[in-house]
C-alpha cells in the first residue's frame, strides 16, 4: 500500500529537525547469460515424444520493490494519471525489467515523459558532465535532462503532467547525486502543483550504518542536499519523507511545502538490517564506476580521501573505489602504513590487474572483514592525513579554489577543513571521527520518525 504523506499532517512532528535541512559523481549494461541449450534427444528412433526436463522454478525474490508493490497494486496510485518518470538504467523491477516499460504496458496509465539524473537515462554518461534533452530511442518518449541547463523541473517540462513518478536506485552516501536529483524534483513538482510518486528502493548499505561527518548549512549543493550524515542509513523514500515534512529542507516557500502532495510506495520484504546481497536481487549499474555492490562499498569509505592529497582509486581498469594507490610509494609501503592504523573491519591485500593498455599494475585492495566493526567513514579521513605525511607540502592547504570548494561541498565540515589545513599531518582525525559518530547517533533517533521499515 502506498504511503501518502501530506505534510502538513507531520509538520509539527519535524521542530527537532532543523540540523537536518539539507557525488563524488557516481556502468555498463548488465551482463546476461545465454539462455542453455537443450541437449539433444537420446532416445531410439522408435520414440514418439521427446520428453523435456521441467522449468526451473521461479527465483524466490526476499524483496519486493516499490515498483513490484505498485504492480501488485494495480497501480492505484497513478491509474487515470499522465505521468512522468524520473529514472535510469538500475530503476527496473525485481525481475530486471525497465519501469519504463513496466509504466508504458500498464493498464489505465500514461506515460507521457522521461527525466534523467546525473549519468543519463542509460547511467553510462561520466561524473558531472551536463547533458542535453533528447528522446529515448526505444520509447520514442521525450527524455528532459535533469543534469544540463536545470537540475530541477520546469514548468514547462511538467506541462501537461498529472504526477511524477521518482525510480531512482541510491547507494547511501550523501555526495551521490541520485538523492539530490530527487529532492530538485520534489522542490519544481511541488511549485507547479504536480503529485510526486516515489517508488521506494534498498539502502545497498542497509538502513542501520550511519558515520561520517554531517553537512554545514552553508555548504548544502547538488553534491550535498541533504544535512544528514555522510552515510545516513535511509532509503530514497525515507529521505523524501524528510525533505515533504520537515521545514527547511527543500528550498521552497513553506506554503508551497505545505500544499505539496508526495506518495512514497514502499518495499515489501525489506529490512533495515539487509545489505544489498540479502535482498536476493541482482545489482545494475548506477553509474560508471559504481558497478557492483563492492563498488559501492569502496565508495562510501574511499571517494572522500581521494579527492584531493594524491591517493587514486582503482587499480588498473578493475576494483573502482575497492583498489587504491599512491603515486610514489610502493604497494608494499601503502599496505604496511594502511595496515598500522589498525581500523576497527578492514584488512589490506595487494592486487594486480591490467590497466587500459594490458599492462599489469598493482594496487592495495580494501576488504571489510568485519560489517559491525566496520565504520565507513575512517579510512577516508586517514588517508587524507597519510597524503599529508607523504607530500613534500600540505596538498590541502595549496589546493586550487576550485577544489577545495568540491571538497568542502563533498565533506560538508569547515571544521574539518581548517583542521586540516592547519595541522597537516598532525591532524586529530580520530577525535573528528569520534565526534561524528555522536552526532551520528543523535541524528538516527532524530529520523526514525520517516524510517519505513523495521530493523
Amino acid at each position: 500500500m502506498a504511503a501518502t504523506l501530506r505534510p502538513r499532517v507531520l509538520s509539527s512532528l519535524t521542530a527537532t529537525l532543523s540540523l537536518l535541512i539539507g557525488f563524488i559523481g557516481c556502468s555498463s549494461a548488465a551482463r546476461t547469460s545465454p539462455p542453455a541449450k537443450l541437449a539433444k534427444d537420446s532416445a531410439p528412433e522408435t520414440a514418439v515424444t521427446a520428453q523435456l526436463p521441467p522449468a526451473p522454478p521461479a527465483p524466490v525474490f526476499p524483496v519486493m520493490l516499490g515498483i513490484d508493490v505498485l504492480a501488485s497494486d494495480g497501480f492505484a496510485s497513478i491509474k487515470g494519471k499522465r505521468i512522468g518518470l524520473l529514472t535510469h538504467a538500475a530503476g527496473v523491477d525485481r525481475r530486471g525489467v525497465s519501469t519504463i516499460d513496466v509504466l508504458r504496458h500498464a493498464p489505465g496509465v500514461k506515460l507521457v515523459a522521461l527525466f534523467s539524473p546525473e549519468h543519463g537515462l542509460n547511467s553510462l554518461e561520466e561524473a558531472g558532465k551536463n547533458l542535453p534533452d533528447t528522446v529515448d530511442r526505444h520509447s520514442g518518449l521525450p527524455v528532459h535532462s535533469l543534469h544540463g541547463k536545470t537540475r530541477k523541473p520546469t514548468r514547462e517540462m511538467l506541462k501537461g503532467i498529472d504526477a511524477l513518478v521518482i525510480d531512482l536506485q541510491d547507494i547511501g552516501v550523501r555526495s551521490y547525486t541520485y538523492a539530490s536529483a530527487m529532492r530538485y524534483a520534489l522542490e519544481g513538482c511541488f511549485e507547479n502543483n504536480v503529485e510526486v510518486v516515489v517508488l521506494d528502493r534498498p539502502n545497498p548499505l542497509g538502513g542501520l550504518k550511519m558515520d561520517g561527518p554531517s553537512m554545514d548549512a552553508d555548504l548544502v549543493s547538488y553534491v550535498g542536499a541533504f544535512r544528514v550524515p555522510y552515510i545516513h542509513g535511509l532509503t530514497i523514500g525515507e529521505l523524501a519523507r524528510m525533505a515533504a515534512a520537515a521545514p527547511g529542507v527543500l528550498l521552497v516557500p513553506e506554503s508551497v511545502r505545505l500544499r505539496g502532495h508526495l506518495v512514497v510506495v514502499p518495499m515489501r520484504g525489506w529490512r533495515r538490517s539487509m545489505r544489498w546481497p540479502d535482498t536476493g536481487l541482482a545489482f545494475t549499474p548506477t553509474s560508471p564506476f559504481v558497478q557492483d555492490y563492492a563498488s559501492v562499498v569502496g565508495y562510501a569509505m574511499t571517494g572522500l580521501g581521494c579527492e584531493i592529497g594524491g591517493f587514486s582509486h582503482g587499480v588498473g581498469r578493475s576494483h573502482p573505489f575497492r583498489g587504491i594507490a599512491y603515486k610514489g610509494r610502493t604497494v608494499e609501503q601503502l599496505q604496511k602504513e594502511l595496515e598500522t592504523l589498525r581500523l576497527p573491519g578492514l584488512a589490506f591485500a595487494k592486487v594486480t590487474a591490467a590497466d587500459a593498455s594490458g599492462k599489469l599494475v598493482m594496487g592495495v585492495y580494501v576488504e571489510v572483514t568485519d560489517w559491525d566493526a566496520w565504520r565507513p567513514a575512517d579510512l577516508s579521513f586517514c588517508l587524507m592525513r597519510l597524503a599529508c605525511k607523504w607530500s613534500p607540502s600540505n596538498p590541502f592547504a595549496n589546493a586550487s579554489a576550485d577544489k577545495v570548494s568540491m571538497f568542502n561541498k563533498l565533506v560538508g565540515s569547515h571544521a574539518w577543513w581548517n583542521a586540516l589545513r592547519r595541522d597537516g599531518a598532525r591532524v586529530d582525525v580520530e577525535g573528528f571521527l569520534a565526534d561524528w559518530r555522536q552526532r551520528a547517533l543523535v541524528y538516527q533517533q532524530q529520523v526514525r520518525r520517516y524510517w519505513l521499515y523495521s530493523e
